[in-house]
């Protein structure tokens, strides 16, 4: 584990490229999923943030909009590597799913159409069960370590099992930090860590003003073509907050009602988009390339892909130096202890719904979750080869009934 002190040292786009690359190729399960890839990745084996900073920066990425795992993976290159190193983590994390589902618009089949493909997708959630469960243990015991932030957790956990809208996720997330505010004040102040941004407030401040433009821009009326198709996309992205299927709705409005793309289209790119790995933003991919607007096919779905993704990436660049330079106050700190407290309980109410719900169907599926969870925290084994295994497993349980 990374102690507080240790200053993350900078790497190369092309490494930061390559790393993301295999998780974009290995990240099943959804956004809290790969956050908890993320976590066994960049805290535990790379050790390229600390825990603290991991979950600050994840914390932000829940308050911004647009999709909050690849805003938390962008965020970790840009620390890490700078304007390129962001950009290949993006890169990196969102191709793989978005050339699958151009794939799949040229009438590629998907892996789920078999009995053995749909085994094999069912042992990748089962995989991200365990890679979760694992993340929430270790990011409670060094984010709850009293009974104060143990409790604000717990009360996270419990607001998002009632509701679980985005507006319960930000609104678990604002207690967490005023609790934090309140009852944590008392603890001897914390140094932030050394985490270089690359991005002055100035610049900042310039991000924001071109987030606002182009979503003022964005709902100027545009019947067809590449404007129209940028504009109902970026809109798509800078209105969602909580990523992942909250930003559904505002897809199906934006193709399918006019007449873009027909309902059964987006059904069927919806379900091809739950049987790759990576972000569920990249279904835009899909949509851009059966559009029925011009420019469709590939240059259709680049449009979308950017269109989606940009909202979001502008909100974390505009928002960082302003987030960075606020940490160093001791309130603050107070205030992101109960924040990263609140962060810990939205995981844990995650990891039961949507992650265990939707994975964790019979005893046998309890087994394979508990084989991996068991490796993981106990011989600690590696996530990608928990991926192999569980993968195979469900496979092989699969083909005997």
């Amino acid at each position: 584990m990374v102690t507080d002190a240790q200053v993350p040292a900078t790497s190369s786009p092309l490494e930061i490229l390559l790393v993301f690359l295999r998780l974009g190729c290995s990240c099943f399960g959804g956004p809290i999923a790969h956050l908890g890839y993320f976590r066994s990745e960049f805290v535990e084996r790379r050790q390229w943030l600390t825990e603290r900073a991991y979950v600050e920066l994840v914390a932000l990425a829940q308050f911004l909009p647009g999709p909050a795992s690849s805003q938390t993976g962008f965020g970790i290159g840009l620390v890490r590597g700078g304007w390129r190193g962001g950009l290949a983590a993006w890169a990196g994390f969102t191709l793989p799913s978005a050339v699958l589902l151009i794939l799949f618009a040229y009438g590629a089949g998907t892996i789920a159409d078999t009995r053995t493909g749909a085994g094999l997708l069912h042992g990748l959630k089962l995989a991200a069960v365990a890679i979760v469960a694992q993340a929430v243990l270790a990011m409670a015991r060094s984010l709850c370590p009293d009974r104060v932030r143990a409790s604000i957790a717990t009360v996270a956990l419990i607001v998002m099992l009632v509701g679980s809208w985005p507006l319960f996720q930000m609104g678990a997330i604002a207690l967490g930090g005023l609790a934090g505010w309140l009852l944590c004040r008392g603890e001897a102040g914390t140094t932030p860590d050394d985490v270089v941004i690359p991005v002055s407030r100035r610049a900042g401040g310039i991000f924001l003003a071109i987030f606002v433009l182009l979503l003022a821009i964005a709902f100027v009326p545009a019947h067809d073509g590449m404007l129209a198709e940028f504009n109902a996309f970026y809109r798509s992205g800078a209105l969602v907050f909580g990523g992942g299927h909250v930003v559904l709705p505002l897809l199906h409005g934006a193709v399918v009602t006019p007449g873009w793309v027909s309902d059964s289209a987006f059904l069927a790119g919806y379900g091809a988009a739950q049987a790759v790995p990576g972000p569920l933003f990249t279904f835009a991919a899909y949509l851009g390339a059966v559009a029925g607007t011009p420019p469709g096919g590939v240059t259709g779905a680049i449009i979308a892909l950017v269109g989606i993704f940009i909202p979001g990436m502008l909100c974390l660049l505009g928002t960082l130096p302003f987030w960075h330079a606020l940490r160093g106050f001791p309130a603050a700190q107070a205030a992101m202890r109960g924040t990263n407290a609140a962060v810990v309980g939205l995981l844990g109410a995650a990891l039961y719904d949507p992650v265990w719900t939707s994975a964790v169907l019979a005893a046998r599926d309890l087994a394979v979750a508990a084989t991996g969870f068991v490796l993981l925290t106990v011989w600690r084994a590696p996530p990608l080869l928990i991926v192999a295994l569980s993968a195979i497993a469900g496979a092989g349980l699969r083909l005997i009934g």
